[in-house]
């Protein structure tokens, strides 16, 4: 076994048992963006990832954040710019005017914690990445019950039942408290990723992260 290899080893040891936050929002762009490469950069490390789909709007409402409708043109025009840049430079396809948007993210959201409850993490970030791709690469509206069953179905996952059991007290209760959490720890953006109990905003951080998940 090489010194390169030695090392790895010896930061997947240290790092076992490890947490990152990953609070994020279905209907991000940026979190989609993002997505895949925080699951390879846990799985690299052996960090674990709480998904944490929490309520923007309620956290915008506390800390200052404006709904993208309401933002000045010239925020909009180059928000526009970045996601094609990021799209690009990722080679991930988006489209960054999606048919369905905007678009809220609550069913989807509950969805995801049902599928975390019933079938563990790993199936319930599969599912997100699905939810995220149906809007920004299918345009598909991800506010639509059918549409997420029909999402949850094509992950060989039983989208009714899993639906079904998003609409209960238990799933609204951990998106609460998941907003809470996020308000708590003073985000204000998603994506949101929290290691150490150090906080980082947006995918365009994900560097940061893995230095942090190597420390």
């Amino acid at each position: 076994m090489n010194n390169a290899s030695n090392m790895n080893n010896a930061s997947n040891n240290a790092n076992r048992g490890k947490i990152c936050r990953y609070f994020f929002v279905p209907q991000s762009p940026w979190s989609y963006l993002g997505h895949a490469r925080l699951i390879a950069l846990a799985r690299q490390h052996a960090v674990q990832i709480e998904v944490c789909p929490f309520d923007l709007g309620k956290v915008f409402s506390v800390s200052g954040g404006v709904p993208l409708s309401k933002r000045s043109p010239q925020r909009q025009a180059y928000r526009l710019q970045e996601l094609a840049r990021w799209s690009q430079a990722l080679q991930l396809p988006l489209n960054a005017q999606p048919k369905f948007f905007p678009v809220s993210g609550d069913a989807a959201s509950r969805l995801i914690i049902a599928t975390r409850l019933a079938l563990g993490v790993e199936v319930a970030l599969e599912l997100t990445g699905a939810i995220m791709r149906a809007l920004w690469v299918e345009e598909r509206n991800i506010g639509d019950e059918d549409t997420l069953v029909q999402i949850a179905n094509s992950c060989e996952l039983d989208g009714r039942m899993l639906f079904k059991s998003s609409d209960t007290a238990s799933v609204q209760a951990e998106y609460d408290r998941n907003t809470d959490d996020a308000t708590a720890a003073s985000v204000f953006g998603a994506p949101w990723y929290i290691v150490d109990g150090e906080g980082y905003w947006g995918q365009d951080r994900l560097d940061f992260v893995e230095r942090k998940l190597m420390e």
